[in-house]
């Protein structure tokens, strides 16, 4: 049977907010079987516990904020994009501010903590998100679908103007059968271009954000020392955002997702209308890993 993962023991991280700025400190737990991800502010008077979950995303604007009796934590996506591709079911996070710190950009920050506090299997059948049937949302041009597939990919594309993206791939394809969560997704880091840094934190945004924990561009190049991690960074990391996004649905998914200048607003929108509409996610378990399609195994066992 594959089965529900969560830690096996707790482990602590600490940085500083993207969006906010403030120093935070998280700490990952484990949690029992069936409990999914709870978000814990503990710093308040009355720590308020807040489920992982698309309905209680309060926020859109340049991450994924979760909302629960006026409490709120900002920028989840990466965070959850990590437990999603490392295939953890149930899991504590107690955050002492109201934003994730955001580490280096990346995913990779929290699969590193993952690792560090070592996975362990559960007494329970781990439960999937068969989709049934196509639904998708649109904003003009943008768009964004889940639909069936025996499995799990995730298709993307994206129009910036600008020397260097155009000069990358901007739409991509992955297939979790045959492509590494840990290898081709979690580094990629988030990106953004000079000329508006000032406009955001005008609007107190992007006030802890600098050039080690993000992609930055001027109007003709990446700003970065390093340079970039992948040619198609920028691509990959819509994908990372993405697949954090999605897996606020609370269980893993067996779909096929596929959008066009998608952003964490229209994620949640068809998350919404996903919920919304009877009939188009069932719940499924396997009793034997070989009757697991390719894709979500491997995203369901990997560690390491």
């Amino acid at each position: 049977m594959l089965r529900q993962r969560t830690l096996k023991s707790l482990v602590s991280a600490a940085g500083v907010g993207l969006h906010t700025g403030q120093k935070v400190r998280i700490t990952l737990r484990p949690a029992p079987a069936d409990t999914g991800v709870v978000f814990r502010r503990i710093d308040l008077a009355s720590p308020v516990d807040i489920p992982a979950r698309a309905d209680l995303v309060g926020e859109t604007r340049l991450s994924s904020c979760l909302v629960r009796d006026g409490a709120k934590v900002y920028t989840v996506e990466h965070l959850m994009s990590a437990l999603g591709g490392m295939g953890i079911d149930n899991v504590y996070v107690d955050i002492d501010a109201s934003e994730l710190p955001i580490m280096d950009g990346s995913a990779s920050p929290f699969v590193l903590l993952i690792q560090q506090a070592g996975v362990v299997e559960q007494a329970a059948a781990k439960k999937f998100l068969r989709v049934l049937r196509r639904v998708e949302v649109t904003d003009g041009d943008k768009w964004a679908r889940l639909e069936p597939y025996e499995g799990y990919k995730l298709s993307f594309s994206i129009e910036f103007r600008h020397p260097v993206i155009e000069r990358s791939t901007q739409s991509v394809e992955v297939n979790f059968a045959e492509t590494s969560y840990l290898k081709e997704i979690a580094r990629a880091r988030t990106f953004g271009f000079m000329h508006e840094v000032e406009d955001l934190r005008d609007s107190g945004l992007a006030l802890g954000g600098g050039l080690d924990n993000a992609v930055v561009l001027d109007e003709y190049r990446v700003l970065n020392a390093e340079g970039l991690r992948f040619t198609d960074e920028f691509i990959r990391h819509k994908l990372l955002d993405a697949i954090g996004d999605l897996y606020l649905l609370g269980r893993p998914l067996l779909g096929a997702f596929s959008a066009h200048k998608s952003g964490h607003a229209l994620n949640n929108r068809l998350l919404r209308a996903v919920l919304a509409q009877p009939g188009v996610l069932e719940t499924v378990s396997f009793e034997r890993a070989e009757e697991t399609p390719a894709g979500v195994a491997r995203l369901a066992t990997q560690y390491g």
